[in-house]
């Protein structure tokens, strides 16, 4: 095989702008809130202009729902050359969306998809965004199984259904990822955030080493006041210090993809449960 040509410098400065706004975008509203960031302030901020922001995204939503968006754009290239190996579809789905959350960045990527995630719950604009998206990457990989498998016929709805469990199927698999990684990092003690500062744990209870966590964590001293004198016990940390939390232990992909593979596994079953007469109180299945 011949190695791919490296990209140019034009390239790799777009692509350092685009991440640069997708981190500062997503820590600007995890501190202060999606409608109390300004995409005037998101570009100062990067230093860059709006005509910048707008050759790359089309909304404050849109770089905000970037990681999510990024994982589902590489499916679509996955599911052009995954291998049908006369598997059924949910499967061969499954092994493209496998493969794609491969490809993204581990600490990094996973970073910021919680943090978007989160944002998306507490904000409508990005729910209805992230409806279209889910849409058009729908209709998109329907078009690709049309031409690679011929599974387009008219009427047949097994390949929108498949690839709607698949979806649904990662969804879940997202909900159970992210409650695991809220519970972890919400239990980092003093000695993370400290290790994350720079400074050590000691040096927590005094002001200036107080005045660098919050630099760190990107708010006030007032968001970090109650870090002094906690040196002997722990307790979570408001949601603004989200950002610097998965700094300090950022969730995992390895489980992400556990948690799919389970998922899909679990597909079969969910479809032939049934229900039954209640018993003391308690819905019965079989």
């Amino acid at each position: 095989m011949t190695a791919a040509p490296p990209s140019s410098l034009r390239e790799r400065k777009k692509r350092r702008t685009r991440q640069a706004l997708i981190d500062t975008a997503l820590e600007l509203f995890t501190r202060r809130g999606f409608g109390g960031v300004t995409l005037d302030e998101l570009c100062e901020e990067v230093e860059v202009s709006k005509r910048t922001f707008f050759r790359t995204f089309t909304s404050k939503e849109d770089v905000a729902m970037a990681p999510d968006q990024d994982l589902w754009r590489a499916f679509l290239e996955e599911l052009e050359t995954v291998d049908p190996g006369g598997r059924p579809l949910v499967e061969l789905g499954r092994d493209a969306l496998l493969a794609a959350l491969e490809r993204m960045d581990d600490e990094g990527w996973t970073r910021r998809l919680l943090l978007s995630r989160r944002l998306a719950e507490r904000t409508p604009s990005m729910g209805a965004h992230g409806l279209q998206f889910c849409e058009a990457t729908t209709q998109e990989a329907l078009e690709i199984l049309d031409r690679r498998f011929g599974l387009g016929a008219p009427g047949d709805l097994r390949p929108r259904l498949a690839v709607d469990m698949l979806i649904a199927a990662f969804r879940g698999a997202v909900a159970g990822w992210a409650a695991q990684a809220d519970g972890a990092v919400g239990e980092a003690g003093v000695a993370d955030v400290a290790r994350v500062a720079g400074v050590g744990v000691a040096d927590v209870a005094g002001v200036a080493a107080v005045a660098d966590v919050a630099g760190v964590a990107g708010v006030g001293l007032a968001g970090v006041a109650d870090v002094a004198g906690v040196a002997d016990r722990v307790e979570p940390p408001p949601r603004q210090d989200l950002a610097v939390r998965l700094r300090v232990q950022p969730p995992s992909r390895q489980d992400l993809a556990v948690r799919l593979r389970a998922a899909v596994a679990a597909l079969p079953g969910s479809l032939a449960l049934t229900t039954g007469p209640a018993a003391d109180g308690e819905p019965a299945v079989s």
